[in-house]
């Protein structure tokens, strides 16, 4: 799921393009208006005092709004979501570790999200809307309070990491997202719609052996391995009380979910051993594994009485020992760690141009 749907029901802005969406142009726009501006991008930013585990914290990215940045498995590159350079909605990009070099490399229609790096980093992976149709779709009526929207034009596509060789791996009714890899390079696990319900699934890399890993009622998503691939850590809530199952499976049927509370599950690569490790009734998501495989850091409103402050934590895979993070105010999140376990990379709201404005940052990890 995308930070702007996160965000715009908890914050008092919309951010990464929900706020409304035209047709884009059939051209790219000129080279000019695709230059990140340079006054921030690089730029060193002290930590809040409180945010022990960060040691210098650049920022790299300025202009539009710009998360989920992901690394890639050698620690070079960055692949992420944005919306700038004059396109609706959300785009994929690439860029060097130190902000440089942003380039689109997704097709340039519709809506996009969740990009990641084959092992190797010959391949991505990401999903998009394209094929439905190459307008922006439409954000979803609020009417029935904050939702996300699950567009069915979604489908997975795997390209090289410049855009080319463009190729569609699922091509199922309704949503397929969420994708990242496997460290062992074997799986793609993602989450799909396909079987009526909001569940996790993997695949070989080429889309084929597809198989259901969750199928609770409710939402499962947002799933990630563990640096050794035996485990998956995930976002859920599984709705117990009827008029809760009603209420979530009529706005299924509306394309929507309602994501306001989120736990951070984990379950082994084969769905088997599934653990719920929060317990803290708010919105939990955004789960990553620390690079020792026994913790797991995730962006959380608890703590927040507004629910409107979002901060990255980091929990035992017991549960126990819940550790703040960040401190910034505002939106942190997205978090995930270089292969090397030195840096950390997330989406923040701090040092922003403009109120929402949400960029990339890169912290140097202090342990301990």
């Amino acid at each position: 799921m995308k930070l702007s749907a996160i965000v715009i029901a908890f914050a008092a802005s919309s951010t990464l393009g929900l706020a409304g969406c035209a047709q884009p142009s059939a051209e790219k726009p000129a080279p000019e208006t695709e230059t990140v501006e340079a006054s921030k991008v690089g730029t060193t930013i002290a930590p809040d005092p409180r945010e022990v585990h960060f040691g210098e914290l650049r920022m790299l990215t300025d202009g539009g709004e710009n998360a989920e940045a992901y690394f890639s498995f050698a620690g070079d590159k960055l692949i992420f979501q944005a919306t700038r350079d004059g396109y609706p909605c959300d785009r994929i990009f690439t860029m060097n570790l130190d902000g440089s070099d942003p380039q689109m490399v997704s097709t340039g229609t519709g809506r996009t999200t969740c990009a990641y790096y084959y092992p190797g980093d010959d391949w991505i992976v990401y999903a998009s809307t394209h094929e439905g149709g190459p307008e922006c779709p439409p954000v979803p009526d609020h009417s029935r309070g904050y939702v996300w929207p699950l567009y069915d034009t979604y489908d997975l596509y795997r390209a090289r990491p410049d855009g080319s060789e463009l190729t569609r791996l699922t091509d199922t009714p309704g949503y397929d997202a969420e994708a990242t890899i496997s460290p062992m390079g074997d799986r793609i696990v993602f989450t799909s719609m396909r079987d009526g319900d909001l569940d996790i699934y993997t695949m070989n890399l080429d889309g084929s052996d597809v198989r259901r890993l969750t199928d609770a009622v409710g939402y499962d998503g947002g799933p990630f391995y563990s640096p050794d691939g035996t485990k998956i850590v995930y976002r859920a809530r599984h709705p117990e009380d009827p008029q809760e199952i009603a209420d979530y499976q009529s706005l299924l049927t509306e394309g929507m979910i309602r994501p306001s509370k989120l736990e951070v599950w984990v379950m082994n690569a084969d769905g088997s051993d599934k653990r719920q490790i929060t317990d803290l009734d708010v919105a939990a998501f955004g789960p990553v594994f620390h690079p020792s495989g026994e913790k797991i850091i995730f962006s959380s409103n608890y703590g927040d009485p507004t629910g409107r402050e979002f901060e990255l934590f980091m929990v035992d895979l017991d549960g126990e020992n819940l550790e703040q993070i960040t401190f910034s105010g505002g939106f942190d999140g997205f978090p995930m760690f270089s292969p090397d376990g030195k840096y950390l990379v997330f989406g923040s709201n701090r040092n922003e141009s403009h109120e929402g404005n949400t960029n990339v940052f890169i912290a140097e990890w202090v342990e301990g």
